[in-house]
């Protein structure tokens, strides 16, 4: 496995950092909005509009932006499993990086696909989901015959696992063009998702060729 050739890393870790960011941020959803709406929904909530009013900010915020408990765990939960494996491989600078890519590519094909396929430029988005999605495509690549459960329950491949995430949002996606679908940011995942695979043939595969033939 990989996690057998690349050694540990010794640098600081960010996950605990973004978990507290992430809970933090909750609470003012929480305790500020009733008082302040506009504050909360200026700074915390991403779409195309936002981008064009200048707040670029956004893009980052928006992904540590929960306003409900649900969806806050299940995306902390997610981001723990997957992210303290992957940082220990690639580095804890290296993970923030990766980690903020993703958060800014989700929100981006967020805004883009809401404003350009869905003719909502005003449609705002939060959560980590995007940044996620390309935590668990990376880590499919870099551990292929590790196993994942879906829905906490069924376990299998990653890479199964992950055709499975990609083809509920291009399916999620498809009825949201159709004027149907929930509410959900399929754009967002997929596009953190996008990332997640660009960065492992980038970067990860590169890296993992250089250190095997040093062992040979």
């Amino acid at each position: 496995m990989i996690y057998r050739v690349i050694r540990y890393h010794s640098e600081h870790s960010y996950i605990s950092t973004i978990i507290l960011i992430n809970i933090v941020v909750f609470f003012l959803w929480q305790f500020l909005y009733p008082s302040s709406p506009e504050f909360m929904i200026k700074h915390f909530l991403v779409s195309w509009n936002a981008l064009l009013d200048g707040r670029v900010w956004t893009l980052v915020t928006s992904a540590f932006s929960h306003n409900m408990f649900f969806h806050l765990f299940l995306n902390v939960y997610v981001f723990w499993s997957f992210g303290r494996v992957i940082e220990k491989v690639i580095g804890g600078r290296r993970f923030l990086r990766f980690y903020l890519t993703a958060a800014i590519m989700g929100s981006l094909a967020h805004s883009i696909v809401a404003s350009f396929i869905l003719d909502s430029p005003q449609s705002p988005a939060l959560g980590a989901s995007g940044a996620v999605a390309g935590l668990i495509l990376l880590f499919s690549f870099m551990f292929p015959k590790e196993k994942i459960y879906i829905l906490g329950l069924i376990p299998v491949p990653t890479m199964v696992g992950a055709l499975i995430v990609i083809g509920i949002d291009l399916w999620g996606l498809s009825s949201q063009v159709k004027g149907q679908g929930l509410p959900i940011g399929h754009a967002a995942h997929l596009g953190g998702a996008a990332t997640g695979i660009i960065y492992y043939f980038g970067f990860i595969k590169k890296h993992l060729v250089k250190r095997r033939s040093k062992l040979l």
